[in-house]
């Protein structure tokens, strides 16, 4: 489980003195309890009290994924800003964050699926360029968190073209 994990390398962290690791899983177990707490997460564990209750690792791992958007658009804010002291921070953070995220397809193995998809399409009709959204989504949700949504838009819109 990805927060039993995140629990256990908190006290790794703290013995190793590793002050941004130690506080950027800090902030994800801080995260993954409030949604306990909130209700929007069922927990899972053995015994109920905190050292037992964990959520799923879909939901961790949604959290995970929105705390590393929040990484690069501070990121990108930050450069913007002039602030690279906190470019570099937030850098080391947004590394710790992606560690736990399940490795994204690359454009290639995206270019294969949405061919795929758009191929059959095709041959059911015409396709209306406009209509790229639904096809990003519809591929998004048939490779479901494996790519990037930014890729998948970047894929369709080069295949609608040609």
């Amino acid at each position: 489980m990805i927060h039993k994990i995140i629990k256990d390398q908190i006290k790794d962290a703290l013995r190793a003195k590793d002050i941004i690791r130690l506080d950027t899983l800090r902030g994800l177990n801080a995260l993954f309890l409030n949604e306990i707490l909130t209700g929007k997460a069922t927990p899972v564990g053995e015994k109920s009290g905190s050292e037992g209750e964990f959520i799923s690792d879909d939901k961790a791992l949604a959290l995970i994924k929105r705390s590393v958007k929040q990484r690069k658009d501070s990121i990108d804010q930050f450069r913007k800003g002039g602030r690279e002291d906190l470019v570099s921070k937030e850098q080391e953070e947004l590394a710790i964050l992606e560690s736990f995220m399940p490795a994204m397809m690359g454009r290639d193995q995206i270019k294969l699926v949405a061919k795929m998809r758009i191929d059959a399409i095709k041959a059911s009709g015409t396709i209306d360029p406009k209509a790229s959204g639904k096809i990003v989504g519809m591929i998004m949700k048939e490779l479901a968190g494996k790519a990037d949504g930014m890729d998948v838009k970047a894929v369709v819109e080069e295949l609608l073209l040609n």
